[in-house]
């Protein structure tokens, strides 16, 4: 398979492998949940699930029941949850592919439970606790905590077509210096899971650790954890211990070069002639822009890496194209040299937080961001293994 794409994302399979060795080498015994909501975070759901799965992942998390029926329709049999919302008239093909939802109201377990009744079958739910990021779940500070336990006692014994598989809270802070918030959302996610047990309700699993957890709080990985952005070599924030999993990034965004010119002085360059050539300045001309998830905010501020140099970009950032200034290269830059956005080439490398923090996001947001126009083409030991093309 030839890579002959405009632009492309190059997802190294190598380098998701080592990252699931450094995280299951933590994890020991722990179940590992993969989170690969929002196409893995960009990194091409399907195929990944295929790797991590055969990788030995136990389940998925996903953010919507139409991407955890995606995984099912090629071919993921491991367990997947949603994590989020999801509406009742959705709940018969949750449970026709055999999906969990995150259960946060008694009414949603009762809703659901009749579902599955009609459908003569018991499905799987996993349940939500609130512990501290005031989005959803079950309430479980001091003034809410009885009604909480009640709740899921009745969802219990009450509710003969769904079974209780898990039970989970996320952490707001985790990836914090200060750990205050998070040992206040743990004792709370504890204390219900006492109560609970007091009044007979034997959760098989539970998992509250994230990707920044994971790393940073060992006795907090319980039963299972679930990892999100450390699966694609990025660390959640810069106050996690990076020496404890020793990540490698897994995409590097590229283009390539189409054009070459030589402008005279005061010549303008882009859009609103924000740029200005203050000499005889060469322009290489790069296939790649906003429209492909790459940032305007890098407009004039944000570099690119041909030949293992760096280059500025010159001009704002177009929908489909950008332009940068390769007046002082000691070498001929021709129609066709690869353009790297993100990650190395040769000995240079620019970090996906470096084009984050330019663009006042961060990493996640970033790869998140590219788009179905940029093929992900996959790699394995240098070698060209798989390439998604989402428009054909």
């Amino acid at each position: 398979m030839k890579n002959t794409y405009r632009a492309c994302a190059e997802i190294n399979l190598d380098a998701l492998k080592h990252n699931i060795q450094e995280i299951q080498a933590v994890l020991g015994d722990t179940k590992l949940m993969c989170v690969i909501k929002t196409n893995a975070y960009g990194h091409g759901s399907i195929v990944l699930a295929r790797e991590l799965a055969a990788m030995g992942a136990y389940g998925f998390a996903v953010a919507t029941v139409d991407e955890g029926i995606e995984l099912r329709n090629n071919g993921i049999i491991q367990p997947i949850l949603v994590l989020g919302f999801v509406a009742k008239e959705q709940y018969a093909d949750m449970i026709t592919h055999h999906i969990m939802p995150a259960i946060f109201t008694y009414s949603m377990a009762k809703d659901f439970d009749a579902v599955a009744n009609a459908m003569h079958t018991v499905a799987d739910v996993h349940i939500k606790l609130d512990t501290g990021m005031s989005r959803i779940g079950f309430k479980s500070d001091a003034e809410s905590i009885e009604a909480t336990v009640q709740g899921i006692v009745m969802i219990n014994s009450l509710l003969k077509n769904i079974r209780i598989d898990g039970i989970f809270t996320h952490f707001a802070c985790a990836d914090c210096e200060d750990d205050h918030m998070t040992f206040k959302q743990l004792k709370r996610f504890d204390n219900v899971i006492d109560r609970l047990e007091k009044n007979g309700v034997h959760i098989p699993i539970k998992h509250c650790a994230n990707s920044a957890a994971i790393i940073k709080y060992p006795g907090m990985r319980m039963n299972m954890a679930r990892a999100g952005i450390i699966i694609y070599g990025l660390y959640p924030s810069d106050e996690v211990d990076r020496e404890v999993i020793k990540l490698e990034p897994v995409m590097r965004l590229k283009s390539h070069v189409i054009y070459v010119k030589t402008v005279e002085p005061g010549t303008t360059v882009g859009y609103g002639a924000t740029y200005v050539c203050q000499r005889p300045t060469k322009i290489a001309t790069v296939s790649i822009g906003y429209g492909d998830g790459y940032p305007r905010a890098l407009s004039n501020k944000g570099r690119v890496l041909i030949g293992s140099q760096s280059w500025p970009i010159i001009g704002r950032i177009c929908m489909d194209q950008l332009m940068v200034d390769v007046t002082d290269a000691d070498y001929e830059i021709k129609q066709g040299d690869e353009v790297v956005l993100v990650g190395s080439q040769g000995s240079e490398s620019i970090p996906v937080e470096e084009v984050a923090a330019i663009n006042n996001s961060f990493n996640y947001e970033f790869v998140c961001d590219i788009n179905r126009r940029v093929p992900r083409v996959y790699y394995r030991n240098g070698e060209v293994v798989d390439i998604v093309n989402y428009l054909r």
